[in-house]
């Protein structure tokens, strides 16, 4: 009976030791903006994608595409983004950015947007800040984001 017991009573202990752990886990710091008129390109470490990598490139998606006015285009993919749960916090001259942050650990990622209306397109760049590998969670949150674009 008193092995239960303890048991039971080390489950609050390790709750609140995840919590502190999760609290205290490193945040990163954002490394966005535009280079040369592009969006960065990702590291070599598969925890990011980006529409104007290389083709050989880790990381490669494709940009969202558009018809009609790219200011209305624009508007929508800044909607589609805060309606996923992502937080804007710069816009201006057809480049945004944006970050999310996961909902247990609360590690934050950063979305970039640049506006190529010669093209008819928007790229999109999405990161983790900290870590290797985000098991595909970058390239998942842009396809969602693509689908939510294009409905």
């Amino acid at each position: 009976m008193k092995r239960p017991m303890n048991w039971l009573a080390t489950v609050p202990v390790i709750l609140v030791l995840l919590i502190a752990v999760t609290a205290l886990a490193p945040k990163g710091s954002a490394h966005v903006g535009l280079q040369d008129g592009r969006l960065r390109p990702c590291p070599d470490s598969p925890n990011c994608v980006c529409s104007e990598a290389g083709e050989k490139q880790v990381g490669k998606i494709a940009p969202l595409s558009f018809v009609g006015s790219p200011d209305a285009a624009w508007e929508k993919a800044k909607t589609v983004i805060a309606s996923a749960g992502g937080e804007i916090h710069d816009d201006e001259n057809g480049y945004l950015w944006a970050t999310f942050t996961t909902r247990w650990i609360r590690f934050v990622d950063d979305i970039e947007l640049r506006m190529d209306a010669g093209r008819r397109v928007i790229h999109v760049r999405s990161a983790s800040r900290v870590g290797y590998s985000d098991l595909g969670m970058n390239r998942q949150r842009v396809e969602r984001l693509r689908r939510m674009f294009k409905g």
